[in-house]
């Protein structure tokens, strides 16, 4: 039985550690993570079962609906292994035994506790058992993990209590008609639609949604031993990274062009191969979750509105979808990052974190504490990978620019994470191990070149991004104690507009950034100046005036001016 608990010791091999902490993770190490994360799982959902008895509800008790689960897996032990695995049912377990603990909110806790039904019958689908439950209702319509969304027509909306009968793989489902109306039913016999690949020769229709049954949609990755079917996740209650939502359906042109990006996406990340840091079989990701409902055109590449994942829900990731599957396949490999990193951290305590947000993160407007450090630096590492890659394969000067800049910017950025998380002194020696595992990476990959003027323009890009941050975030009156520097009461969040626009040499320089970014110092600081002169303050004009002054007269008191830059208060005359 899926279920049981094995009780042998869980001991990660140290070459798996030693390639985890050096940022990579090849198939093997994934594999690990993924056995851990279900032992995990399991002892959750042991935990929770044990809660569940005493939750008073309309529905089916938990003993029942587990005894569907046990007659399941023992019919077909590895669909429904999987279906316990899932995402989805981790963001529900987590999220249920935060509501047990009071640290969550929600619907009523009986229709929550009562997903469990639904796990079952969706349990019994997939085995050809036959089953008997009460299900909860959410407006007519019946949830059924790894499978869709079932409805019954003439519903009322709301909460209410269904009756779902499951025989060789059919559905039967009833429930509460509106007032003065019969009691609405339904039979079908649900089944995952694939959306359709370019690259097989005959490609499927797409998939059709109907009054009773909406199919989870699934994302078609080509491979060699067969097509890997990866869930695009739109109707799952607890697919997002806590609270239950309803569904959001993507209507077909949307699901269909996220099936293409996707493609293209993965077809990027396998023309490299190898196993280091920024590079993964995109079959390991369990599933995809689209951010809100793109009606109109995504932003330009290379903006990604949303990406997170959740240490509940291994594999998932959610993601507003972006235009380009360059944009696409850094996000997917970022995310994952996260991923193997939340498994790590489930595994081993890394750092001893006292949660307190005052330490500079080069990718975040505000101070993160040292777990978003770590997480940070880790997830950034395996982009700079990813953009090493992309400079290895470049085709032309303009894509070795590109990806060099990238490349040159990340490895920077995450060094000098890294190097803070190293002088805290809190992490655990496992922590320390994973941690120098990344120096060690990063202090290699700082020796390869990089195309001159993209290593130029990624410097001064990290530069602005830290003088900015402390204009914006630091007190300049308040002296900094030994824990860290004390913040501005008025500190708001800004937009990081500078690190994308200096990834390409502008052809002509119109603005002061733009002069910055052609290496035209002089010019900058005249051009920031100018805006100085009505708001001596502004931190986007002040931040490009010190790092332009700086790199027209470097030396000492430029070091002291970029180190605390919010302690000038300067005229500038150019």
């Amino acid at each position: 039985m899926p279920s049981e608990p094995r009780h042998a010791p869980f001991r990660m091999p140290e070459r798996i550690f030693a390639e985890l902490a050096a940022g990579g993770g090849s198939p093997e190490a994934v594999a690990f993570l993924e056995r851990a994360e279900r032992a995990r799982r399991l002892l959750l959902l042991r935990t929770l079962l044990d809660r569940l008895g005493t939750v008073s509800t309309p529905l089916s008790p938990a003993a029942d609906a587990w005894g569907v689960l046990k007659a399941a897996a023992a019919a077909a032990p590895g669909p429904v292994d999987r279906l316990l695995l899932a995402p989805s049912t981790g963001g529900w377990i987590a999220h249920v035994l935060r509501r047990l603990h009071g640290t969550a909110s929600g619907p009523p806790l009986w229709a929550e506790a009562g997903h469990l039904c639904a796990l079952a019958i969706a349990a019994s689908l997939r085995a050809g058992t036959e089953a008997r439950l009460r299900v909860p209702l959410s407006d007519g319509g019946l949830s059924l993990p790894g499978l869709g969304l079932a409805r019954l027509p003439e519903a009322p909306g709301g909460l209410a209590v269904g009756d779902a009968r499951t025989r060789d793989g059919e559905l039967f489902l009833s429930g509460p008609g509106r007032a003065g109306g019969g009691a609405p039913a339904v039979t079908v016999r649900p089944a995952t639609q694939p959306l359709p690949a370019r690259r097989t020769a005959a490609p499927a229709p797409p998939p059709r949604d109907t009054p009773v049954w909406l199919p989870l949609r699934t994302l078609t990755r080509p491979a060699p031993a067969g097509s890997v079917a990866i869930p695009l996740e739109d109707l799952d209650p607890y697919r997002d990274l806590d609270d239950p939502l309803p569904p959001a359906r993507l209507d077909p042109a949307e699901a269909e062009a996220w099936q293409r990006l996707f493609e293209d996406a993965v077809a990027l990340l396998t023309a490299a191969g190898g196993e280091g840091p920024g590079r993964f079989d995109a079959g390991a990701i369990r599933a995809v979750v689209p951010w809100g409902r793109t009606r109109a055109l995504p932003p330009p590449p290379p903006t990604v509105v949303v990406s997170a994942t959740s240490g509940d829900s291994f594999g998932a990731m959610v993601i507003a979808r972006p235009s380009s599957p360059l944009a696409l396949a850094e996000t997917l490999v970022h995310e994952f990052q996260h991923s193997k990193l939340a498994a790590l951290l489930h595994l081993f305590p890394l750092l001893d974190d006292d949660r307190e947000e005052r330490y500079y993160a080069p990718w975040r407007p505000d101070p993160r504490h040292l777990t978003g450090l770590l997480h940070g630096a880790y997830a950034f590492t395996g982009v700079a990978g990813f953009w090493r890659d992309r400079l290895a394969l470049a085709g032309d000067e303009a894509a070795a620019e590109r990806a060099g800049y990238h490349f040159a910017l990340r490895r920077l950025q995450s060094r000098l994470v890294v190097r803070t998380l190293l002088a805290e002194g809190a992490l655990t020696p496992q922590g320390r191990a994973l941690v120098s595992g990344l120096a060690r990476t990063l202090d290699a990959w700082l020796r390869e070149p990089v195309p001159r003027d993209a290593l130029r323009r990624a410097r001064t890009a990290a530069a602005l991004h830290r003088t900015e941050w402390r204009l914006r975030n630091v007190d300049p009156a308040a002296k900094p104690p030994p824990d860290g520097p004390r913040f501005r009461p008025d500190r708001t969040p800004w937009p990081d507009v500078r690190t994308h626009v200096f990834a390409t040499r502008p052809a002509v320089a119109r603005t002061a950034d733009a002069h910055l970014a052609a290496g035209d110092a002089a010019a900058a600081l005249a051009g920031y100046a100018a805006r100085l002169a009505s708001d001596p303050a502004e931190p986007h004009a002040l931040a490009g005036w010190i790092v332009a002054r700086a790199a027209l007269a470097p030396g000492r008191d430029t070091r002291r001016m970029l180190a605390r830059p919010e302690l000038l208060q300067p005229l500038p005359s150019g």
